[in-house]
């Protein structure tokens, strides 16, 4: 690597030749691509977590109050999703999934925002889970946001399973709950059968998320790293990127790829 690129043609240049030059891609989000929307970064310093504690999913097994602000918290970050709309960042990736080479899109993020960009749900692994329906922690029946918000207004109580009984939570992984294997499992196979993997507006941090690019480029793929900070993997990339997401890649949205 020669050093990160900070200027937004040469940017979007060397972005553009490495998915012109790819056969099988995988793209990898966080908060970063989400943030020029709108959606703060939770994580960052002066983050929602930075400002509260997180509630640990042993706390919302155990506790009604930590259920019942649990879930404020979720009606909180509904309202907030709903009034952000994609960004050219998040068109570009779903072009590149339904008519270029991306054969998977890898997110920790929560907000959906890629779903609604038009990536296609069997191309689309979302490892934190997402914050537009509800899931029976017993029986995985789904409900709906509304559902709980219906219930808690009218009887001040967390939401139930209406099939089985069971605690009902947001389809989110918490602090401290497992992250759901099966997806792991897939973003890591496809990681190592890919030619390219491009990390986008992510820190590299939470693993074990954050293995997947180095997996990638020890397979043999090349490594684009698009953030707006330093991780600690621009080392091993062969290509860093240090441009506003939406711009530098909204040529790519806009691009006819047939």
């Amino acid at each position: 690597m020669n050093g990160p690129i900070t200027k937004l043609a040469a940017a979007r240049t060397a972005l553009a030749e490495a998915f012109a030059g790819a056969t099988r891609a995988v793209v990898f989000t966080g908060a970063g691509i989400s943030t020029e929307s709108g959606i703060p970064d939770f994580r960052s310093p002066g983050g929602l977590w930075s400002r509260m504690q997180p509630i640990y999913y042993d706390d919302f097994l155990s506790s009604e109050e930590a259920r019942l602000e649990d879930w404020r918290r979720r009606f909180d970050m509904a309202r907030l999703f709903a009034e952000a709309e994609p960004n050219a960042a998040h068109l570009a990736v779903a072009n590149l999934a339904r008519h270029g080479p991306v054969c998977l899109v890898v997110t920790q993020n929560i907000d959906g925002l890629h779903a609604r960009s038009g990536v296609p749900r069997d191309m689309l692994v979302e490892l934190h889970g997402t914050n537009d329906h509800a899931r029976c922690l017993d029986c995985g029946e789904r409900h709906e946001i509304s559902h709980a918000q219906g219930t808690i207004a009218k009887t001040g109580a967390s939401p139930r399973c209406t099939r089985c009984g069971g605690l009902v939570k947001a389809a989110i992984v918490s602090f401290g709950q497992a992250m759901p294997q099966e997806d792991m499992e897939r973003a890591m196979t496809e990681a190592v059968q890919a030619d390219l993997f491009v990390a986008m507006g992510t820190s590299l941090v939470v693993y074990p998320a954050a293995a997947l690019p180095i997996m990638a480029k020890e397979a043999g793929a090349q490594l684009v790293i698009a953030n707006n900070q330093p991780t600690d993997q621009d080392g091993i990339a062969d290509l860093v990127l240090r441009t506003p997401l939406a711009e530098t890649f909204r040529p790519l949205a806009e691009a006819s790829l047939v």
